[in-house]
């Protein structure tokens, strides 16, 4: 993932490589003893089946459903996280 700072990065949309809007990011699962980005938290989109995007899925604190999308399927951080599914 290209260089970017986290507060640009929330709740930023996150598309897959289709053009498809799957979601808003969430959070950012990170390692703090080596600094590494693990998984990006997405919350999905209403009309989006989250079981459907190929991505493993769980819930936060608030029980909501999220999405996480291995930091290597990123393509391009833009206006948009492009991922690949």
């Amino acid at each position: 993932m290209p260089d970017e700072l986290a507060e640009d990065l929330s709740g930023k949309g996150v598309m897959g490589a289709d053009g498809a809007q799957l979601g808003a990011l969430y959070n950012v699962e990170m390692n703090v003893k080596t600094g590494t980005i693990g998984d990006l938290l997405v919350s999905p989109y209403e009309d989006v089946n989250p079981n459907a995007l190929g991505f493993e899925t769980g819930t936060d604190e608030e029980n909501e459903t999220i999405v996480r999308v291995p930091v290597s399927r990123v393509q391009d951080v833009k206006d948009y996280i492009v991922v690949q599914p």
